[in-house]
């Protein structure tokens, strides 16, 4: 489904800064497709701000993000997509919420609700394909956002603490999704505080602190204990200002 063409992609010496306050700084990282990356660290180490900055929705106040290949900016953000922990629901139908992505998409009118109808079964959603999105629950809402990244074909899905908010249940079927994009081929970039998810989602962590990239590292590596004695701690449990 997905022609790595973009990846990897790489942040040299990347900073974000403002309100004279730096809130990223010196951030030197390569991410590789197939690879599922989740982003670790407290709150307020500059792990959504990464995510953003990756995206595109900010630009760098310092440094330098590349994607291989040499596209041009909107083809680069047609290959990619975002899912916020607190997803945007149009007004709509959940159907239609994603006629509107393939709207957008170039997707012929008539192609349209078969596609439509395929991702909503495809994440659950199919006897919902007709209530408003937005008296959805948390977990159908995320799940919809998913399904409007899927009929994207992204080469890269950044996700946002997908999971924040959702019961047990719910988390299962995001998570579920998210390793149906990865076994498509769509290289993953998510956030989480749930260190049983990181454990069960991870290929490799980036660990940020206070505004730095502490460090890339192995999952299997980083959850033994072979990480830096920041990463140790935050695995411990102790609060790290």
């Amino acid at each position: 489904m997905i022609e790595a063409a973009t990846l990897p992609l790489e942040l040299a010496e990347v900073g974000f800064s403002a309100g004279g306050r730096a809130l990223l700084a010196g951030v030197n990282v390569r991410l590789r497709a197939g690879t599922r990356t989740i982003v670790l660290g407290p709150n307020g180490a500059g792990k959504s701000l990464l995510l953003r900055l990756c995206h595109g929705l900010l630009a760098p106040t310092a440094g330098e993000i590349r994607w291989s290949g040499g596209l041009p900016e909107r083809q680069l953000r047609r290959r990619q997509a975002m899912v916020f922990q607190r997803p945007v629901m149009l007004h709509r139908s959940a159907e239609a919420n994603i006629r509107y992505v393939l709207s957008l998409l170039g997707v012929p009118r008539r192609r349209r609700a078969a596609i439509a109808h395929e991702a909503l079964e495809r994440f659950g959603l199919g006897g919902l394909a007709q209530s408003s999105a937005r008296v959805l629950s948390g977990g159908e809402q995320q799940r919809l956002a998913l399904a409007r990244a899927w009929v994207i074909e992204p080469e890269v899905l950044f996700l946002d603490e997908p999971t924040a908010a959702l019961d047990p249940a719910a988390t299962l079927a995001v998570e579920l999704a998210v390793q149906e994009f990865h076994t498509a081929g769509t290289k993953i970039v998510m956030t989480t505080h749930d260190l049983g998810q990181a454990r069960r989602l991870a290929d490799e962590v980036l660990f940020l602190l206070k505004g730095r990239l502490v460090e890339q590292t192995p999952a299997p590596a980083f959850f033994h204990g072979e990480c830096s004695a920041e990463a140790r701690a935050f695995l411990a449990g102790e609060l790290l200002w």
